[in-house]
């Protein structure tokens, strides 16, 4: 096996030859011959003058090899009690299928389509098929509500929209249509067509001369060819939270994205063609982007598309039943799920009745590994539980323990060492470095890895404020941390306004937004408290307009953030402050209310307007 060191630091003393070789797992129609385009720096562009079908690399490819008959896709729906397998050439043609039919409809190359879909196959064929025509597709996660649809759809603009007529949790159905409608209804830029696939459990209405019918449509479209797309011609735009309150687009690129997702699943994950890969996410979400849909397949491996939840489904025994009956090698999930797991079944009674003796790793991502969970799922599962830690922004791992390179002791804590082309720094404000052991902000040293944003989308100038103005030269995750004396990192949490909800960032300027809309409320404050089951969870303080009452206050609040915003945002906690901490200059100290929520014996600033208010809300935040 390689050496951990080797493989680092050929990454960052040689990039352009690291990277040169990894593409060589990637089937091009043009094959690179420029790596990396450092011309317009903190523009960087890889393999600028290379040339593939993202669709074609992930299942094409793999059906021309002879291996058509292997299975790609496991749907497994316990909501619906459904359970399909797709083949590699059975993916191929409803790929190739609904590329056409999304083709009838006036989908080009580079147009974008909005997908606002539950877990269910048609959402990955959809993906792939806007990969397979060089069209853009944007995924938007079915728990958003109208308004946030629709500020998606107004800045993507895209020519078709792709839904369903719901949602099904174990004990309601969530209609996407009418959510879909009333988006549609407030946007600038609506799309010309939405195809609905209409789900048996409920049927929605549809919009005549927009709306079309997906079973009907797929049923008469003609196959589409692959179209040949740059390497750097985006494949779809994410949306992730910023701390303005307006989302921010992420682009990733076609090329670096195939290349990048290649390296990871054999040298992070230890995955072989034929494997099966199991990420318990959402496609809404960038883990199902990368670990349910394009890394999977494009390695030829076999993945799981889960409708379903760790718990109620029906019971806490459901990832071990899926693992068991599947044979999966790997799991990727939140901590989320293993803690809400560990709450319903502390003795690991259902682990007991499943055979899970394929599984070989977990993985988690998407928020702090605690280490009771660590420890709970380590002492039950008798394999590696293995912390990663990425960013929508990355698209990929930023630090892991990479299985299939060098297998490190593990430290509860740490996610362990940065990933090659990630040249990770901890530095002061100054930006001067840190020393083993020192707390500063985590950035990572331009150019970034293959996979990562080049940009944001339509928005290059907010790209250089948000990530690239605080270091000159440096990459800003928004994250602060440390390095151990063994090279180990250590990620304490977000320096800036985003909270990490269940693995889900919100932003709480976003939220703040939606409370000041309220007409009793006169001033607000949202911050990020420690959940025991999410993580962290919102919680709103509020200063009243003189005479409003607070009755009924935090039902109407939480049923307005659910209105605007969804239920994804989980916010529950309301109080009715006198006043807001504020600097002399009229800045809320958000970062002090953060650390007192958290119970850290938070210093007065030197800055403070009115050191008694903050002295007042130590008390209602429990200090």
């Amino acid at each position: 096996m390689r050496a951990y060191k080797d493989v680092f630091d050929a990454s960052i003393t040689d990039p352009a030859g690291f990277w040169a070789d990894a593409a060589q797992a990637v089937t091009w129609t043009r094959a690179p011959r420029r790596i990396l385009d450092d011309t317009n720096p903190p523009f960087y562009r890889w393999f600028p003058d290379a040339e593939l079908n993202t669709s074609v690399n992930a299942l094409d490819r793999h059906v021309a090899a002879g291996r058509g008959g292997q299975a790609a896709l496991i749907y497994d729906s316990p909501v619906t009690s459904t359970k399909r397998v797709y083949t590699y050439a059975e993916l191929l043609d409803e790929t190739a299928r609904c590329a056409g039919m999304l083709r009838s409809l006036g989908v080009n190359k580079g147009d974008r389509v909005v997908i606002y879909m539950p877990m269910i196959p048609e959402a990955v064929i959809t993906m792939l098929a806007c990969a397979r025509l060089g069209a853009v597709h944007s995924v938007v996660f079915g728990g958003f509500a109208p308004h946030e649809l629709a500020v998606r759809i107004d800045d993507v603009q895209p020519t078709v929209v792709v839904t369903a007529s719901c949602g099904i949790e174990p004990a309601r159905i969530v209609e996407y249509k009418p959510m879909l409608d009333d988006a549609v209804a407030m946007s600038e830029h609506p799309p010309a067509h939405c195809v609905v696939v209409q789900r048996d459990r409920h049927r929605c209405d549809m919009v005549e001369g927009r709306d079309v019918d997906w079973h009907h449509v797929m049923a008469t479209a003609s196959p589409a060819e692959a179209v040949p797309v740059a390497a750097t011609d985006p494949l779809y735009v994410l949306y992730t939270s910023g701390t303005t309150g307006k989302p921010k687009g992420i682009v990733r690129d076609n090329g670096g994205h195939a290349v990048a997702l290649l390296w990871s699943m054999r040298n992070i994950y230890d995955i072989e063609p034929g494997d099966v890969f199991w990420a318990a996410s959402d496609v809404g979400w960038v883990v199902g982007h990368s670990y349910i849909v394009y890394a999977p397949l494009l390695y030829g491996a076999t993945t799981v598309l889960y409708e379903g939840k760790p718990v109620g489904t029906p019971d806490p025994g459901a990832f071990w039943r899926v693992i068991a009956e599947y044979g999966v090698k790997v799991l990727f999930t939140a901590p989320t799920a293993i803690r809400v797991i560990r709450k319903e079944d502390p003795a690991a009674k259902h682990l007991a009745e499943h055979d899970i003796s394929s599984l070989k790793y977990l993985f988690v991502a998407g928020e702090r590994l605690d280490p009771d969970t660590y420890h709970w799922a380590t002492d039950n599962l008798g394999v590696p539980v293995v912390d990663h830690w990425w960013q929508t922004e990355t698209g990929w791992a930023i630090a892991a323990n990479p299985m299939g390179v060098e297998q490190f002791p593990i430290k509860a804590g740490s996610p362990t060492k940065p990933m090659p082309g990630y040249d990770v720094q901890i530095l002061h404000d100054d930006g001067y470095r840190c020393e083993p052991g020192e707390e500063g902000s985590i950035c990572i040293a331009l150019p970034l890895p293959p996979g990562t944003l080049p940009t944001l989308w339509n928005a290059d100038a907010r790209y250089e404020a948000s990530y690239l103005s605080e270091h000159p030269g440096y990459y800003l995750t928004g994250d602060g941390g440390r390095f151990d004396s063994d090279g180990y990192l250590f990620v304490m949490g977000r320096t800036d306004d985003v909270i990490n909800v269940a693995g889900h960032r919100l932003s709480t300027g976003a939220i703040e937004e939606v409370l000041a809309m309220h007409p009793s409320v006169a001033e607000c404050a949202v911050i990020g408290v420690p959940d025991e089951i999410k993580g962290q969870a919102p919680r709103g303080l509020v200063v009243l307009k003189a005479g409003a009452e607070p009755q009924e206050l935090t039902s109407e609040l939480v049923a307005l953030v659910r209105e605007e915003i969804g239920a994804v945002a989980a916010f529950k906690m309301v109080d009715v402050v006198p006043a807001l901490p504020k600097t002399r200059s009229g800045k809320i100290l958000r970062k002090t209310l953060r650390g007192i929520a958290a119970g850290r014996d938070e210093p007065v600033p030197s800055t403070i307007e009115d050191a008694s208010v903050l002295e007042a809300l130590k008390t209602v935040l429990g200090q």
